[in-house]
């Protein structure tokens, strides 16, 4: 173990000013508010009490949703479309071919909330049900959402007012472009946000706190952190 930060190798003088030095802190700090194993019976007693039910269903039996020559879409031009596009490309074992493909209906929100505690920086974790999933549930961003689409009273997502109103801090905040193979030019703004001292550090059973180690020791196995939430760590994480 390393006396300071100064004497870790991969830690340059640029690194050791500000933010990205709190952050690196975090990245290397063994005084984390939960511990690894209190994480991993959190996040498996959550999948134990979670229940996805798949089944397939004709179109005609979706009230909310149409099917058209050019695409399927809401309603109340809501969530997403599915259309489809004519792709061509040179260097590919196929040149060109005809797929369906999804397209967001506006860019959405991918975002971390941070706090101090034990004057660490811990990020604040979500528990996320999604599409897809091979494990039912995976580790995401406080707030990932399309935010025109969660406007009605039942649909709240939690912690969102701080990412629309900058409810804190604002330490990172980007649009990035997400997978173009199964996305049609979606974009999402990614956001790090520090509430003041007065957010509390008892959240929605649905959350969790950690630290940047943590975070990028689940990482490095399935299953664990969602595409998203690796995303956002890459991009402010020195190491």
């Amino acid at each position: 173990m390393f006396n300071s930060i100064k004497d870790n190798p991969l830690v340059s003088e640029a690194l050791l000013s500000g933010f990205r030095k709190d952050v690196l802190i975090s990245v290397l700090s063994d005084n984390p508010f939960y511990a690894d194993q209190e994480i991993i019976s959190w996040f498996s007693d959550l999948k134990l009490k979670t229940v996805l039910n798949v089944s397939s269903c004709h179109m005609d039996t979706l009230d909310d949703w149409s099917s058209g020559k050019e695409k399927i879409s809401h309603k109340d031009d809501k969530y997403f479309e599915i259309i489809g596009i004519s792709a061509e490309i040179g260097n590919r074992e196929v040149e060109r071919w005809n797929q369906p493909i999804m397209r967001q209906k506006e860019a959405g929100i991918a975002g971390f909330l941070i706090k101090k505690i034990n004057s660490v920086y811990h990020i604040l974790v979500q528990a996320k049900l999604e599409p897809g999933n091979m494990d039912i549930l995976e580790m995401a961003p406080t707030v990932q959402c399309i935010t025109g689409s969660y406007t009605e009273p039942e649909y709240t997502v939690t912690y969102l007012d701080y990412f629309i109103e900058k409810k804190g801090l604002v330490h990172y905040d980007t649009m990035q472009s997400e997978e173009g193979g199964r996305f049609f030019q979606e974009q999402n703004r990614y956001m790090i946000i520090e509430p003041d001292e007065n957010f509390q550090v008892q959240v929605h059973k649905n959350f969790i706190w950690m630290t940047f180690r943590q975070a990028k020791e689940f990482i490095m196995f399935n299953n664990y952190f969602n595409i998203e939430a690796r995303s956002l760590i890459s991009c402010v994480s020195p190491i």
